[in-house]
């Protein structure tokens, strides 16, 4: 990981031209005599040049002074290096060592400033989130009943709801996330936001794999389970191997498996190395893997990692956070299917499903859904 970090100092950043300070006692060379021609700043110098605002915050500090937006303004993919991060250290030295969830993304580096603005715009969304979840409340254990065919209709409106109250635009690229020969598939993607889930439910009838503490979490988690996700204990490696069995179960059963490899969530900027235990149960069950890119932008296109749930954030900040924004582009794009061969290991299907994430294939149509 490169650093390109800029006027705070860190390393790599480059020196601003000095300001040339002129001699005592000839101050009056400097004003203009009568009639004379003013001459503005030559543009040739960055540091007389002025500073355009920044057209999301009005900041006119812009990227030199947070050199993050220059990185999150530009449209450029594959994802690109964030330049305030500091370089990762070795999986060994990370706490809680090799196998923990871990995430060098922190609200400090990784968020813009947080905007004063949209206060009724933030509190007319919250009703309508509210009332969206209430209605699920009440709608999720009644067509859980009912059986799949009910269920999945109603979970994909409830998804595309839940985006809509939150001031989000889905957009989908590509084909359907289940294979046409009804097979079930491992879904994979980079993990960023809490918009990551709904926008993958409101495309198929996803079964995400969970951390066991969103079963704790005052009705999410409580229509998390209704809805069959699958929890893991991401620090108890002894039970690794018995929900590895379990994903692979459901895959046989023709189930679209939802997992974030990274294991946690990071800014979106800078992205995490991929877990290699779920792809096991697609080996074992001969399942394909479906790679899904998801793209969090402004209207207007530019990448942006407001709304990424990083660090010690809790889930109402980050929702708060969405809430207040004009609105966000989620850009879902399904790539073609990573058949597991023979002989692939795990580690190799990992890395191709994280290229295709990382390095998606551009789609010819696109759906607003």
């Amino acid at each position: 990981m490169t650093l390109a970090a800029g006027p705070e100092g860190d390393a790599g950043a480059p020196l601003r031209p000095l300001r040339r300070l002129r001699p005592r006692g000839r101050a009056s060379a400097a004003v203009p005599s009568a009639g004379a021609a003013v001459l503005p700043p030559t543009p040739a110098d960055p540091a007389l040049s002025p500073t355009p605002a920044d057209p999301a915050t009005g900041d006119r500090r812009g990227a030199a002074h947070h050199p993050a937006r220059a990185a999150l303004r530009t449209p450029v993919r594959p994802v690109v290096d964030h330049p305030t991060h500091p370089p990762a250290p070795p999986a060994s030295r990370r706490p809680g060592g090799p196998w923990a969830a871990w995430s060098p993304c922190t609200p400090q580096e990784c968020l813009p400033p947080r905007t004063t603005t949209g206060t009724l715009r933030l509190g007319r969304r919250a009703v309508a989130l509210l009332a969206v979840l209430a209605v699920a409340a009440m709608l999720v254990p009644v067509a859980a009943l009912c059986g799949a065919r009910v269920l999945e209709p109603v979970l994909r409106a409830l998804h595309r709801a839940v985006l809509r109250a939150a001031g989000v635009r889905l957009v989908v690229r590509g084909g359907p996330l289940a294979p046409a020969d009804g097979r079930g598939a491992l879904v994979v993607a980079d993990h960023t936001s809490w918009i990551d889930i709904p926008a993958l439910g409101a495309i198929g009838p996803v079964t995400m794999l969970a951390k066991r503490e969103v079963r704790d979490w005052p009705l999410i988690g409580a229509l998390a389970a209704r809805t069959g996700t699958l929890f893991v204990h991401r620090e108890g490696l002894s039970r690794l191997p018995g929900t590895v069995a379990t994903c692979a179960d459901a895959l046989r059963g023709g189930t679209l498996v939802g997992v974030f490899p990274e294991a946690t969530t990071w800014c979106g900027a800078i992205s995490g190395d991929y877990r290699r235990a779920p792809f096991q149960a697609a080996i074992d069950s001969g399942a394909p893997v479906r790679p899904v890119t998801v793209a969090i932008t402004t209207p207007d296109g530019r990448p942006t990692t407001a709304a990424a749930f990083v660090g010690e954030q809790t889930l109402g900040d980050t929702v708060g956070r969405v809430l207040r924004l004009p609105g966000l582009v989620c850009e879902v794009t399904v790539g073609e299917l990573v058949e597991p061969g023979p002989r692939t290991d795990r580690r190799a299907l990992a890395a191709r499903a994280r290229d295709r994430v990382r390095h998606p294939r551009p789609a010819a149509t696109a759906t607003v859904v």
